[in-house]
């Protein structure tokens, strides 16, 4: 028997998950725990370093920017293809909004049974003083060149047109949010009408919608994927 034939004990090495915690809100702001900015070296080294035979995200975010929301996954996306390494995504508290998208970069989702799980949809949020100022005397003056330069102005009267324009803005965002969502979980979603309508439902729920793929923790799924003496390596 030759020596190369040998299963040295010593010799053999133990599978290797790059573990990759998501906690926070999504925002383009450096103060923000999640952006792709931030993010970008440290999700390069999961996917790099000692060659892992998967990288597991372990989410804990209520949403924020869809934009970096979409800017993280692709990134996921490109370097798990890149590597052929396998993602798996396990939610904690929340996978919400931009933390349902992140998410679903993933090629399959667990949750516990409390976990919160959806939000799939587009919010704008703002506050109208205009009657504030001009109770204290102010006058707000806004010039524009054109007619669309301003919108919502916080310190003007709100103006339907405005509104309206907001609704279009949000609607075709929800809409690339939606299709997002079924490409990366086609054939796996349930036919239900409230499913992108910014509910949110617990894992058993979020399971049966095929939101999820199971209820399960990081660590136990991972071993019964990759054997018990999986080593996790911890980023984030």
């Amino acid at each position: 028997m030759g020596f190369m034939s040998l299963k040295l004990p010593f010799l053999t090495s133990r599978p290797r998950v790059a573990v990759l915690r998501l906690h926070g809100m999504i925002a383009a702001s450096a103060r923000a725990p999640l952006n792709d900015a931030a993010l970008a070296p440290v999700i390069e080294k999961a996917f790099r370093k000692g060659k892992p035979a998967a990288v597991a995200l372990i989410i804990n975010s209520p949403g924020g920017s869809p934009v970096q929301s979409a800017l993280i996954a692709a990134r996921i996306r490109r370097l798990s293809e890149k590597h052929e390494v396998p993602v798996h995504a396990f939610v904690e508290d929340v996978a919400a909004s931009g933390g349902y998208w992140l998410a679903a970069a993933a090629d399959d989702i667990h949750a516990d049974p409390a976990s919160i799980v959806g939000s799939i949809g587009v919010i704008s949020a703002g506050f109208g003083a205009h009657d504030f100022i001009s109770r204290h005397g102010i006058e707000r003056r806004v010039y524009t060149s054109v007619k669309s330069k301003s919108m919502l102005d916080p310190f003007l009267p709100e103006k339907p047109e405005d509104v309206e324009r907001l609704k279009d803005i949000l609607g075709d965002m929800h809409k690339v949010f939606e299709t997002y969502v079924r490409s990366r979980r086609a054939g796996k979603l349930a036919d239900d009408p409230d499913l992108f309508s910014g509910r949110v439902w617990m894992g058993e729920k979020a399971l049966q919608l095929g939101l999820i793929d199971g209820l399960a923790h990081a660590e136990p799924r991972l071993k019964q994927i990759y054997g018990d003496k999986t080593r996790f390596i911890r980023y984030g």
